[in-house]
């Protein structure tokens, strides 16, 4: 027999091939198990052609190695046959990996001996595209061992390739482990396999094929720069599918929060109206469907307005998030709580009799009824409940909710704290309110609206220092309505912004009117909505008004209660800062009955203060009000402001405020609100006149 020896550094050459084929397999097992349709395809082949040149790569640097007295060349079919066994195999192992979710036993060992004999068959091939006589005698036990060995490997390589084809942290350095192990094995099947082979003496070549001197290197370097190529793009693509999940997962929570917040109320985190709409004409559909019923419940909260205006909306919030959690713990079953806007709740709820309906409004009354305690204060409101029970209530979305919200307002009407099914009675008091409101929607343009003017007095009772501007709607059928008739519909419905608006430019004209009556020192004080004084274009309505109407800036004030002011002091002074600016006065209405902070008083560009007429009507000498009052005169004063009281009714109260140090005095006993054509009526408004006249 022929002596044989093997080149060191080839050899290592051939384990590394083998190593850099069992990692491309690995990895082309994930690009494939990751992909779908003709991309897949195109890995499934791709890959099966790169893992399978590499393997037989190493199977055929593995041979060169060997080092025999005879020249060596190689039967071209052969040798490419042996290639195309490797591909197939190849292909037939990654379309084994990756086209079940799973991989039993049998189909692995299966997989295994279809795989391990596509080796064998390629590496024995590849001996018998040897050209020499008289050919290779086989030792069959080696032969043997080499075929378990290629059975094994191959059913550890389609387990590992199996369950490392999916992408997680870890997977590029488990890969890189597998595939040691894997080239190692394949390694060990070729050598074994070539242990077997005995090459007789006196071997010689039979005909000239393929050298082998240069087929080595073109080998090498083809195989090495096929699997790197694959491997590369492999990677790459790897990397951009990462991103490109990355991006999907953010657009995805960024879809999911877009949905949330269009769909749910900030605060509360509870439905809002867009998904209440959706959820009744679901349950809508499923009534008609399945002749059954639900009920629709209208909530409000007794005495929020209250807690808010006192304690301040930081206060009012967090009340609003107890309630919200205090009711959600009372509820089972198919429901849908959702936030209307304020301090208005509606509940969805399956029922099977209006019983139901009953006993979960009794529970959210009661549950309800207990107090809060939000930010060391123990606070205690109550609901008022409406319901409107599908179909004996209403036959579509808005007339249920209309019922319901009538049945509410009855509920308040007759006590409040409890709930009230909808009875068709109740439609008188909802129909009339519903006319109103589409009645204010035409006041302006039919130029309904009228401003009455009360005026206000340089302590104690003269001279006349101007006006503040009162609304009222001359209606055409009901008369002259209050504020209170419709302003909180109005600021309801958003109205208040239009509304508001042309009160300012109103007041503006009929100012203007007075100054060329010869009364040109008088000011007009308007009253600015929560609504009104958060738009935008406030600075840009006011300086229209006034260049319009050729008003001097500082003859008009602009009064905002303190609650608004503080329901975001930042933007409060930045807002007022612009106005004082142009010269415009600021007014603190309501100072008192609000949730102040004097840090944030001081910096607001006021000029007066305007004490609320709850303390200047029981205002007594040694009272809880007097003190209240004092203390805010002496408040106003440190801070360099006027003080306004209004409400004053009583020579008492207007003696009082004086001598506290009022500079204007505001009430029925002075003058009661009246239209501009009865200005002239007023008490002491001739004083001025006269007072002019003495002047030099």
């Amino acid at each position: 027999m022929l002596v044989t020896s093997y080149d060191s550094f080839t050899v290592i050459v051939s384990i590394l091939v083998a190593m850099l084929a069992s990692f491309t397999a690995l990895d082309m097992a994930g690009r494939v198990a990751s992909s779908t349709g003709k991309v897949a395809l195109v890995w499934l082949f791709g890959g099966g052609f790169a893992m399978g040149v590499g393997i037989w790569a190493m199977h055929f640097i593995g041979m060169l190695s060997m080092s025999v007295d005879m020249v060596m060349s190689y039967d071209p079919t052969l040798t490419v046959t042996s290639m195309v066994v490797a591909v197939l195999a190849s292909v037939f192992a990654l379309w084994l990996v990756c086209s079940t979710p799973t991989l039993p036993w049998p189909r692995l060992c299966g997989g295994a001996l279809v795989l391990g004999s596509g080796v064998v068959a390629m590496h024995y091939t590849g001996m018998a595209a040897l050209m020499f006589a008289p050919g290779i005698t086989w030792n069959w036990g080696w032969v043997a061992a080499s075929v378990a060995i290629a059975l094994v490997a191959s059913g550890a390589a389609l387990w590992l390739a199996f369950n490392l084809r999916e992408g997680h942290g870890r997977v590029t350095v488990l890969r890189l482990g597998a595939s040691v192990v894997m080239g190692c094995a394949i390694a060990g099947m070729h050598y074994t396999g070539m242990a077997a082979a005995n090459f007789p003496m006196h071997s010689h070549a039979t005909q000239m094929g393929v050298n082998s001197n240069w087929l080595a290197i073109v080998v090498t370097v083809v195989t090495l720069a096929i699997l790197g190529i694959t491997l590369l793009v492999s990677m790459l693509d790897a990397r951009l599918q990462a991103r490109t999940s990355i991006l999907a997962h953010s657009l995805a929570e960024a879809n999911r929060e877009l949905a949330q917040l269009a769909l749910h109320d900030n605060l509360t985190r509870l439905p809002n109206r867009i998904l209440l709409e959706d959820r009744l004409e679901q349950a809508l559909n499923k009534a008609n469907r399945e002749k059954s019923q639900f009920a629709l419940m209208f909530m409000d909260l007794d005495g929020f307005k209250a807690v808010n205006d006192a304690f301040g909306h930081h206060v009012g919030d967090n009340l609003l998030i107890g309630v919200t959690e205090r009711m959600t713990e009372q509820m089972k079953g198919h429901y849908t709580l959702a936030r209307m806007g304020g301090d208005e709740f509606v509940l969805l709820l399956e029922i099977d009799d209006p019983n139901d309906a009953a006993a979960v409004a009794d529970t959210l009354v009661k549950a309800v009824d207990r107090p809060f305690d939000i930010s060391r204060y123990e606070l205690v409101v109550s609901l008022s409940i409406g319901i409107a029970v599908y179909p004996g209530d209403g036959k579509d979305e808005r007339e249920l909710m209309f019922n319901a919200d009538a049945a509410m307002y009855h509920t308040k009407n007759n006590g409040r704290n409890g709930y009230t099914f909808f009875q068709p009675s109740m439609n008188t008091l909802a129909q009339s309110q519903l006319q109103l409101n589409n009645d204010l929607w035409q006041a302006l343009d039919n130029e309904e609206l009228r401003l009455f003017y009360q005026p206000k007095y340089c302590a104690p009772s003269g001279p006349i220092l101007g006006f503040e501007a009162l609304l009222r709607w001359q209606h055409p059928s009901r008369g002259l309505l209050a504020p209170d008739a419709f302003l909180p519909m109005a600021e309801k419905t958003g109205m208040i912004i239009n509304i508001g608006n042309w009160v300012i430019n109103e007041a503006c004209r009929q100012l203007r009117s007075w100054h060329l009556q010869g009364h040109p020192h008088w000011s007009v004080a308007v009253n600015l909505s929560a609504l009104q004084f958060e738009q935008n274009n406030l600075v840009e309505t006011v300086t229209e008004a006034l260049a319009q109407h050729q008003i001097p800036a500082e003859l008009l004030t602009l009064e905002v209660t303190e609650t608004t002011a503080m329901r975001d002091p930042e933007e409060s002074v930045r807002i007022l800062t612009e106005l004082t600016n142009m010269g415009v006065k600021a007014s603190i209405d309501d100072f008192g009955t609000g949730y102040s902070s004097l840090l944030y008083l001081k910096r607001l560009p006021a000029s007066e203060l305007k004490i609320d007429r709850a303390f200047v009507n029981e205002l007594q000498a040694h009272s809880e009000d007097a003190t209240i009052v004092s203390a805010i005169v002496a408040l106003a004063q440190s801070l360099h402001l006027k003080v306004v009281a209004e409400g004053v009714e009583t020579q008492d109260q207007q003696a009082f405020l004086t001598g506290l140090g009022c500079d204007t005095l505001q009430g029925y006993l002075l003058g009661k609100p009246v239209p501009p054509e009865r200005i002239a009526e007023l008490p002491n408004f001739y004083e001025e006149v006269l007072e002019l006249e003495r002047m030099p």
